[in-house]
């Protein structure tokens, strides 16, 4: 039975909090989400509304992630934190430092204020660039033994998810963590799956590029996707799953080629007038143009490289089962047509 006290949802206006919050009320929990502005708590109870009826259990108070303001009524007697807050923009920052700081000193503010609050776990939504960024190989199957190398030129985004997560991990694991305050890391790459309002979000750039047949072919690229939902569902299950402490878990719905993607939408939408580009470019063609475009270069290091991801841990731990990759594209596409995207 789920307790009567509330769960804490960080960013609750984001793609994911806001799926997470639907299955959080589904289940019976109270939850409490904080937002950087109220004037957003009406746009995110309409779209939980869509989904479930229990605006009666959801409550919000404003938190942002830069200032200490806030926190700790927004903590006030809460079960549990899940931490899904984090800046995730479309274009590399002018400064690498407008994302990390905010990530960084966020998540420990977040951690700071649950630990003085006296909560018994935060789960962290950390990202599959803190585990595969800076690696070389051709070939590799990533775990959660593994780090991001953020000696290697990774991007300011990768480089935000690894340094706030590993200050995370050195919060629990140093003096400050007097109450034994247990954290788990959730691990998703590229997060596709219906998208809730007209909020717009960076993860559905991929998709809306290719339906609105923005690009003439695709490059080369595996990619690792997963739907929202199970990102939702694998958070909730790292909160409820004793076994789940310490430990982090790559929740990847698997690895897939961009062309494969593009199939998958071009079979389904093709016949509604959508003209979705399934041509694969020659590598070589792709590296040359980015000696002429900063944006097609920082994809050419990608080029045929055919590693994978194992979420063999989530399942065994958490027994956690993600959907199929053509529900979560297929899905995702729908939402945005819907949503009047494309």
């Amino acid at each position: 039975m789920p307790s009567s006290k509330p769960i804490l949802v960080t960013g609750a206006s984001s793609f994911v909090a806001i799926h997470t919050i639907i299955q959080l009320l589904e289940k019976g929990y109270s939850v409490r989400g904080t937002i950087r502005s109220l004037s957003k708590e009406a746009e995110v109870r309409e779209a939980v509304a869509r989904f479930v009826q229990a605006n009666d259990r959801l409550e919000f108070k404003a938190a942002d992630l830069e200032q200490d303001a806030g926190w700790d009524e927004a903590l006030h007697g809460v079960e549990s934190v899940l931490h899904v807050a984090s800046p995730f923009p479309l274009y590399e920052p002018k400064h690498e430092d407008e994302l990390i700081i905010p990530a960084v000193q966020g998540t420990l503010r977040v951690l700071r204020a649950a630990h003085k609050a006296g909560v018994k776990r935060v789960v962290q939504v950390s990202s599959v660039a803190a585990i595969s960024s800076g690696y070389k190989d051709k070939f590799r199957t990533f775990t959660e033994e593994d780090w991001s190398i953020i000696e290697n030129e990774i991007g300011a985004y990768a480089k935000s998810k690894t340094l706030a997560e590993r200050a995370a991990w050195d919060f629990i694991k140093g003096a400050e963590n007097t109450n034994s305050m247990e954290l788990v890391a959730i691990n998703p790459p590229l997060i596709l799956g219906p998208v809730p309002n007209k909020n717009f979000r960076t993860s559905v750039e991929l998709i809306r590029t290719y339906m609105l047949g923005q690009v003439p072919g695709v490059g080369r690229i595996k990619m690792g996707l997963v739907d929202v939902r199970d990102v939702a569902s694998a958070i909730i299950l790292g909160m409820t799953t004793p076994e789940a402490a310490g430990q982090r878990f790559l929740c990847s719905g698997g690895m897939f080629w961009l062309k494969d993607i593009a199939g998958i939408l071009h079979a389904e939408f093709s016949g509604r007038g959508y003209k979705i580009p399934t041509f694969e470019f020659p590598s070589w063609m792709v590296r040359l143009l980015g000696l002429f475009d900063k944006k097609i270069a920082r994809v050419t290091e990608e080029l045929d490289r055919d590693c994978e991801q194992s979420n063999e841990k989530a399942r065994r731990i958490l027994k956690w089962t993600p959907r199929s990759e053509k529900e979560a594209i297929i899905s995702m596409a729908d939402s945005l047509i819907e949503h009047g995207f494309v």
